[in-house]
């Protein structure tokens, strides 16, 4: 293994990091060299932005170790969950439309959904509500979801899976009903699911680097993925994940995209503005309710919930698509203000709003084995240098 990667040193991340034109935030980046320091990361893509201003944008470390390829503001990353908000997006954008209510039987759109039985032998009738809220109980596709090629594909395999609970019986993370709600679109609006977001999101927000599937020019700037090798604490490379991103795989709206830290910024901004962006609306204040607004009751939700973490699940509910922070607590969320909200993605990238402080913080890094990438050193170092340096203004 080369020497750079075995040991990423603080002098190494100094002498190529890049200088950003978009202001910075003092602190921000130190925190983020500290982290390269431990090994936690190879390099990072820091935003802070709030409704209509760049207040942060830096771009420390490596995208490649041994390349001694820099992070750069084109630098594109596989955001993984972070794709979730959006295809709660593209769901409430065809309520406003008046085309679907989340309140809808998935039967309705997915006719096969009809039979579908609970563990107890009752006819499901899930909502499109419980299918992006992780409250469904729908089963998983399994290795078979690696030979389809469409999201149609993946309806039986969902449905051949047995139910994991009674619908609304508890929150458990899960990937198909977001799938499923990705079909659901493609049903509704007539066009597969990459192209409505392209015409309908991306295209207009100025998203020109988000995409299922990355151009041969994209992909000569994707970022290499590390993992920390649990003996020796350094980092490694490992390949990119195959099951997304190839053309002939399905458009999946759980993880599917990729992304750069200023592109996913400009989809926070939108948030931000409830639902709107340089003057064009994208989502009404209804819509933005449903997703910033806890639709899981009472339920215990969110990745705190064993004791390795505090077992925080009722600090969190669960919006549509979206994870909202009911009441901060130590760690990582400490500095957010209640009703923050946001998604993770498994390979480190976070974004979270704040719409009582009017920020929104974007985090894009690819270390592929945290153990917990909501709670990581380096989005709780990232966010609280952030938040140290507004409050000094």
């Amino acid at each position: 293994m080369p020497s750079c990667v075995r040991l990423i040193s603080l002098a190494c991340v100094l002498a190529f990091a890049v200088v950003a034109e978009a202001p910075t935030l003092p602190g921000v980046g130190t925190a983020m060299q500290e982290m390269i320091a431990k090994n936690e990361i190879a390099g990072a893509v820091t935003l802070v932005v709030s409704k209509d201003q760049v207040l942060h944008s830096e771009y420390t470390g490596f995208a490649d170790v041994v390349a001694k390829r820099p992070m750069a503001p084109d630098t594109l990353f596989w955001i993984a969950s972070m794709t979730k908000p959006i295809t709660g997006t593209a769901i409430l954008m065809l309520q406003d439309e008046g085309k679907l209510n989340v309140s809808d039987p998935v039967e309705k759109y997915l006719p096969e959904f009809a039979a579908l039985r609970t563990p107890s032998g009752k006819l499901a009738h899930l909502t499109l509500t419980q299918i992006l809220t992780h409250t469904s109980g729908l089963g998983e596709a399994g290795p078979a979801a690696q030979q389809a090629r469409t999201l149609a594909d993946l309806v039986p395999l969902w449905l051949a899976a047995p139910m994991q609970y009674e619908p609304g019986e508890k929150w458990r993370y899960t990937q198909s009903g977001i799938n499923a709600a990705a079909r659901i679109v493609e049903v509704v609006s007539g066009m597969s699911f990459d192209t409505f977001l392209q015409m309908r999101l991306f295209g207009p927000l100025g998203m020109k680097d988000t995409t299922f599937y990355p151009t041969a020019n994209q992909r000569a700037r994707l970022v290499t993925a590390y993992a920390k090798n649990k003996d020796t604490g350094l980092l490694e490379p490992v390949p990119a994940r195959a099951d997304f991103g190839p053309r002939d795989r399905p458009p999946q709206g759980n993880g599917g995209l990729f992304s750069t830290g200023a592109d996913y910024a400009r989809f926070c901004q939108m948030l931000l503005n409830g639902g709107s962006f340089k003057g064009r609306r994208f989502l009404s204040p209804d819509a933005m309710r449903f997703l910033t607004t806890p639709q899981t009751g009472d339920l215990p939700t969110g990745f705190f919930q064993n004791d390795a973490f505090g077992r925080h699940g009722m600090n969190y509910g669960w919006g549509i698509a979206t994870c909202v922070l009911r009441t901060p607590h130590e760690g990582v969320p400490a500095m957010l203000s209640p009703g923050s909200f946001g998604h993770g993605g498994a390979w480190g990238t976070q974004a979270w709003i704040d719409p009582v402080k009017g920020v929104a913080y974007v985090l894009m890094v690819q270390r592929s084995n945290f153990p917990n990438s909501d709670a990581s050193d380096v989005r709780r170092e990232f966010q609280q240098a952030a938040f140290n340096a507004l409050n000094k203004r």
